[in-house]
């Protein structure tokens, strides 16, 4: 189990590093007034600043506890996450997967807290003049992964085969 708790870990910094690299690139390459189109009328690379939470929950707050409040939940989130990868005697390949994801994602975004305060997102998806909430590649590794625990607990017990 812990040879497989270092690949989860190993797995999380992947994302992280994925996530800061990528977060970097469009901090150094993309003004806050460009667009580039990558799908025409679906998907542009845009850069914004979030300083609230998922889907922009907060973002406008005044509040002077607003990023302390936010960094305290955010790291004890990651605490947690980390202590259920450390601590489980036994998880099933999506459980892992899923937590390691979260886990990568999570640190990701909580980094871009502590250290500047909000969260660089980029990723524009639209259908017309609607557009889904901007967002990054940590944003995305959360969910992908809390797809996949939410898969688990769909799973008949005798598919969901532990992890020796």
């Amino acid at each position: 189990m812990a040879d497989l708790r270092f690949k989860a870990y190993g797995g999380a910094v992947a994302v992280f590093a994925l996530d800061r690299l990528t977060k970097w690139i469009v901090e150094t390459r993309v003004s806050f007034v460009e667009s580039y189109r990558v799908i025409p009328g679906f998907f542009d690379i845009v850069r914004s600043q979030n300083r609230g939470v998922a889907f922009g929950i907060f973002n406008d707050s005044t509040s002077e506890w607003r990023t302390t409040l936010l960094v305290a939940a955010s790291v004890a989130a990651v605490g947690l996450v980390c202590f259920m990868l450390w601590s489980a005697q036994r998880l099933d390949r999506l459980s892992l997967w899923g937590l390691t994801l979260i886990l990568g994602g999570a640190a990701g975004n909580v980094f871009d807290r502590i250290v500047y305060g909000q969260v660089t997102d980029f990723l524009d998806f639209y259908i017309g003049s609607y557009h889904w909430y901007t967002f990054n590649l940590g944003d995305s590794a959360i969910v992908i992964g809390s797809g996949l625990l939410v898969l688990h607990l769909f799973r008949p017990k005798e598919q969901a085969a532990n992890v020796p």
